[in-house]
């Protein structure tokens, strides 16, 4: 009984009663049909973040532990930079004024090759508007950097978790050091710091929420609009909470059961 996990008993008996209640009150019902819309677009905007993420973190990841002094330092850089400001200002840096000087570059690329005669490829840089990069696309952008700060401290000591015997050991056999990394280091580090990914993904499921500042539509935003025609603050909010709760811990239990099989695998 000691090891029973009640709060997740208590966690379930509080999503069933405010389900119940949206069931049977109107005004539930109401502003959980209104708020459910953009549920989808909560779920895809985290799922492409984390993915760009991913491979942005992997990147610095092998950067921060790479004997180039250069990359090394680049890559040292970036990750201090994000981690030192707060997400929410970094989500308004990113999308509002890195993601428009990315733009004014390609345009001014697009002239410089307009000026050079290269016409078949400046029409394509010259050609990009501002105001035709949506804000979800930004939102998107402004999650996966930030994060792939955090996930290359990750990726980074999941491959120092390996022997450095290993990599000799590859390198000895013949291997390149990509080969070595690829075969031999990152399935391992990968294996090790999966619950750690895991973690992160549902600490931006949680994070997504703020790009309701950007407009963006997703669950938090929709919730916003919602209380500011019906000013029905307790049965947004509560329902845009309970959602939110019920969707990090459905992930927090796949992680652990994902992380209880890594650990029997380990043992057998």
């Amino acid at each position: 009984m000691q090891d029973y996990p009640w709060w997740l008993l208590g966690i379930l008996l509080l999503v069933l009663g405010t389900f119940y209640l949206i069931l049977t009150q109107p005004n539930f019902k109401e502003a959980f049909s209104f708020i459910k819309a953009g549920l989808g677009l909560t779920l895809s905007t985290t799922f492409v973040a984390f993915g760009v993420a991913l491979i942005i973190g992997l990147l610095a990841g092998l950067g921060r532990i790479s004997s180039n002094v250069v990359i090394k330092n680049i890559a040292t850089l970036y990750i201090e930079l994000i981690r030192g400001v707060p997400m929410l200002v970094l989500i308004f840096v990113i999308a509002i004024v890195a993601v428009p000087a990315i733009v004014t570059g390609l345009n001014a690329f697009g002239a410089f090759l307009s000026r050079s005669g290269i016409t078949f490829l400046a029409g394509i840089f010259s050609g990009i508007n501002i105001k035709d990069v949506p804000m979800n696309a930004r939102a998107i952008t402004a999650l996966a950097t930030t994060y792939g700060a955090f996930l290359a401290e990750i990726f980074r000591a999941g491959i120092e978790s390996i022997g450095k015997g290993q990599m000799e050991a590859a390198r000895s056999q013949g291997m390149s050091y990509v080969q070595a990394m690829r075969y031999i280091i990152l399935p391992q580090a990968v294996r090790n710091v999966l619950p750690a990914l895991g973690n992160d993904f549902i600490s931006m499921l949680k994070d997504s929420s703020l790009v309701s500042i950007l407009a963006v539509r997703d669950i938090t935003q929709v919730t916003r609009l919602y209380t500011g025609q019906t000013f029905r603050y307790t049965e947004a909010y509560t329902t845009l909470a309970i959602l939110y709760l019920t969707m990090t811990v459905i992930l927090s239990l796949l992680v652990k059961t994902i992380e209880g099989k890594l650990r029997r695998n380990e043992q057998s």
